[in-house]
């Protein structure tokens, strides 16, 4: 796609039946994003899920797209300590979920366990930029790579990563112009969220884009729909019509 010059269009999804909603709707990549930590857990951050939580949903999710692409996020602590444990990591994943590919965070310094990934057969996508699973480093959920070094150092981790073997790359949170010449440098595609309109395709949270989460309104997100006004709406009316003694009517009874 990147080679003809087409658009990728990625979105979360964590049960069969979105899944298979986000699946019905066109979209080329299914992300089982650790994101599932704050969405569907409640979690301040992304650190706390863990690898069976995520084989969890990834699985719930393959059963629901036909089509798309499912890729499964390996959380925190399933692959920073060495190359032995985040291979362990990937092949849990694949054999338990059914997922199709595995995306981790980090550079250089996770580039010897991609490798390993990668040769045993397990397609990989890097993550750069802001990291979430590191935010208690950073501090903070601002733009990445501001700085001269910092942009250095990302466009130096995004061709390690694309030696390493990794066949796509997220990029969250950098300036646009930054995003750009990233995307320009390497064969493979970019997944842009927060990061402008120059990289191969981009990625949203499902929660965030229908507008589920709406206390969440960063600078680049889209929503598509109000679902929580929406949602909360038809259940106050629904315990309305209970309470009113409505619902069930007749033709509800059998």
């Amino acid at each position: 796609m990147k080679e003809a010059g087409e658009k990728i269009a990625m979105i979360t999804a964590y049960d069969f039946s979105f899944a298979r909603l986000m699946d019905e709707s066109g979209v080329d990549v299914i992300l089982v994003g650790d994101s599932a930590s704050n969405v569907m857990a409640g979690h301040e951050t992304t650190v706390p899920i863990t690898l069976d939580h995520m084989i969890y949903h990834a699985q719930t999710v393959v059963r629901g797209a036909k089509r798309s692409l499912v890729l499964v996020d390996l959380p925190f602590g399933s692959y920073q300590s060495n190359s032995d444990v985040a291979l362990a990591s990937a092949i849990r994943v694949m054999k338990e979920s059914g997922g199709h590919a595995i995306k981790l965070e980090g550079g250089r310094e996770v580039a010897e366990s991609i490798s390993r990934i990668v040769h045993a057969g397990i397609p990989v996508m890097g993550h750069l930029g802001l990291t979430p699973q590191s935010i208690y480093k950073f501090g903070t959920y601002g733009v990445r790579a501001k700085e001269k070094d910092e942009a250095e150092k990302l466009k130096e981790d995004a061709l390690i990563l694309q030696e390493a073997g990794c066949f796509g790359i997220v990029l969250e949170k950098i300036p646009a112009s930054l995003a750009k010449e990233v995307s320009a440098s390497i064969a493979i595609p970019t997944i842009g969220i927060g990061a402008g309109p120059h990289c191969d395709g981009q990625v949203l949270v499902m929660h965030d884009m229908l507008g589920i989460n709406h206390e969440f309104k960063p600078r680049f997100l889209r929503t598509y729909l109000n679902l929580h006004e929406q949602i909360t709406g038809a259940v106050q009316q629904y315990v309305a019509d209970v309470r009113s003694g409505d619902f069930p009517n007749e033709r509800e009874s059998y």
